[in-house]
């Protein structure tokens, strides 16, 4: 008698070994990692809670004052620019964000496994920049909107603006593109730097400390220097009435050349990301 032994047939099971993600996977991918941390969604928050809190706060203040202020007061009085001050606020925190979106996966060492899943380097700060730049220009046209239509309704007795009005519309919708805008140049930055802490003071740095540092200059010196700037490109996008005009670039103009600075800082961004370890 002859006894014959068999193997059970062996599963094949499929490998991901060597499969590399497309552009569709690879956007798919930044999307869930931007919107699973709690991060995002705390910025977020933030961003609504001050914008639109800012814009309550200047209507019923105006509103309360515009019976004390002075003639040249009330005639360069801009209830737009008053209903957009909070978005300055969030310009900061959407560049919070921006670094977080790289530097928290250098910090973490997760940078790794995307590189590993993605090798084409420009491609993943490309649809990182993509999808953030997304998420913020809906964030960033929903906020500028909300705290306009919210702190015009405030500003009764106080003069209020309207969309249909020359110069309304534009800044509105000119105060939600700095969000995106300053939020990939933060990104930008971030890619650069590579450490949270550094890149946050980078961008803060940027933003806040340069005018306040050209602000003490004489003003020969430092009008020139000055309309360069974010902070008063930002200005100049969110006013309708344009003071002192020739210290500042035309609104679209400014802005222009702040998508300029984001491009920069994504550019020498993804240079060095080519070229340095992971």
């Amino acid at each position: 008698m002859t006894l014959t032994l068999t193997t059970p047939p062996t599963t094949t099971l499929p490998t991901t070994r060597g499969r590399r993600l497309g552009i569709g996977n690879t956007l798919r991918s930044e999307w869930i990692k931007m919107r699973s941390v709690r991060s995002t969604t705390w910025t977020l928050v933030a961003m609504s809670l001050i914008s639109v809190g800012i814009a309550v706060i200047a209507g019923v203040a105006d509103s309360n004052q515009w019976s004390h202020m002075s003639l040249a007061e009330q005639l360069t009085f801009d209830p737009t620019k008053k209903s957009l001050q909070g978005l300055l606020f969030s310009q900061l925190i959407i560049g919070v964000l921006g670094v977080l979106v790289v530097s928290a996966e250098y910090g973490t060492g997760t940078i790794r496994a995307t590189l590993a899943a993605t090798p084409n380097r420009p491609r993943v700060l490309a649809t990182k920049a993509a999808v953030f730049a997304a998420v913020a220009l809906v964030v960033g046209q929903l906020l500028a909107f909300g705290a306009f239509f919210v702190g015009q309704a405030l500003m009764s007795p106080a003069p209020h603006a309207s969309l249909g009005q020359p110069g309304v519309l534009g800044a509105v919708i000119g105060a939600g593109l700095m969000i995106p805008v300053l939020g990939l140049f933060a990104l930008g930055i971030g890619t650069i730097v590579r450490h949270t802490a550094g890149a946050i003071t980078t961008f803060v740095a940027a933003m806040f400390v340069l005018p306040l540092i050209v602000g003490a200059l004489p003003s020969s010196v430092a009008n020139p220097i000055m309309k360069f700037l974010p902070f008063k490109i930002g200005d100049t996008m969110t006013s309708v009435q344009h003071v002192n005009t020739g210290s500042a670039f035309p609104p679209w103009v400014g802005f222009a050349l702040l998508c300029g600075y984001a491009l920069i800082a994504l550019v020498v961004g993804g240079i060095l990301m080519v070229r340095r370890d992971a």
